[in-house]
């Protein structure tokens, strides 16, 4: 049985998916923390700027192994959340330091509710992600 490149890129895409699905539960819960006024908005946006990179770094990566290992289907599921990526971060308010949350606005109902809903979406897309990722992997080592 040989170890095909796309195996490994499905391999690395489950491992970092892991990741990011608990990067999304750890958004969740920190924005029903400040729902709920359990936390300070500043330490909140301190704990959540520094992951917001590493999300978008870690899913560009596993797409490009995607791209490289001619997996155009998964590439193709994850390009609308990687747009998304782009313009929210290029959309974001004029901070100091990179991230994506402002903690003068962050408390705002609409911000406040808007991300909760994203985290919600994301960690459904990380999932479903996961398994079919579990599939692409399983079919790349039959095929191979």
């Amino acid at each position: 049985m040989a170890f095909s490149f796309a195996a490994f890129s499905y391999i690395v895409a489950l491992i970092i998916d892991a990741f990011l699905i608990f990067f999304s539960i750890f958004h969740v819960i920190a924005f029903d923390e400040l729902k709920t006024d359990y936390k300070n908005p500043i330490d909140q946006c301190n704990s959540l700027n520094p992951l917001v990179l590493p999300e978008y770094g870690l899913h560009l990566l596993f797409n490009l192994l995607f791209l490289f290992s001619g997996e155009w289907l998964s590439l193709a599921l994850n390009i609308p959340l990687i747009a998304y990526h782009v313009k929210r971060y290029a959309n974001r308010p004029v901070m100091s330091r990179p991230g994506l949350y402002d903690p003068t606005s962050i408390m705002n109902t609409d911000v406040l509710r808007s991300c909760l809903r994203e985290g919600w979406i994301k960690l459904a897309l990380y999932l479903l992600s996961f398994f079919y990722y579990l599939y692409g992997m399983i079919m790349a080592l039959i095929a191979s």
